[in-house]
């Protein structure tokens, strides 16, 4: 029986979400942890990036994750929010890097196509296909924490793991 963890990320400065999923060959995946890695508002960047850093390095060791997935950037409104998520996105790549993770990028919309079809799906609609995905009674919040689980997903599904 073949056993693989996924760490999804959905990047972000303030708030950058997190999950790790296991499959196993022939059976359901189930979620081992997600969450959010939050950061002070008016902290300086350098201190956020490394409280980033400090956090994902905890998250791998607690869940030793085989593989590293994460959302890449979209933004078509604020070119300066962009600029400190695509730091932040940076840090957690280097951690993933400095683990020896094999990384993998999905953008919003391969991940929104891969777990409902559709392109422009809402968030809700985003948490509810991560509820179906992992049968739990309830939707995943806050929706960062779903994110990444879906970026998670998306790499199993694009990568074909078994997990029935």
């Amino acid at each position: 029986m073949s056993t693989k963890r996924i760490l999804g990320i959905d990047p972000g400065t303030g708030i950058c979400g997190f999950g790790v999923v296991e499959f196993t060959t022939h059976k359901r995946p189930r979620m081992i942890t997600a969450g959010i890695v939050t950061t002070p508002a008016h902290t300086p960047l350098a201190d956020r990036l490394l409280d980033i850093y400090e956090s994902l390095n905890e998250i791998i060791a607690e869940t030793h994750p085989d593989e590293f997935s994460i959302e890449k950037l979209y933004f078509n409104q604020n070119i300066t929010t962009g600029i400190t998520v695509a730091e932040a996105r940076g840090v957690c790549i280097l951690t993933a890097r400095q683990h020896d993770l094999p990384i993998y990028e999905y953008t919003p919309l391969q991940i929104k196509q891969t777990l409902t079809g559709y392109g422009r799906a809402k968030k809700k609609e985003m948490q509810e296909a991560v509820r179906v995905f992992l049968n739990m009674e309830q939707i995943v919040k806050p929706d960062d924490a779903a994110d990444a689980l879906a970026a998670a997903i998306t790499h199993a599904l694009m990568t074909r793991v078994s997990y029935r």
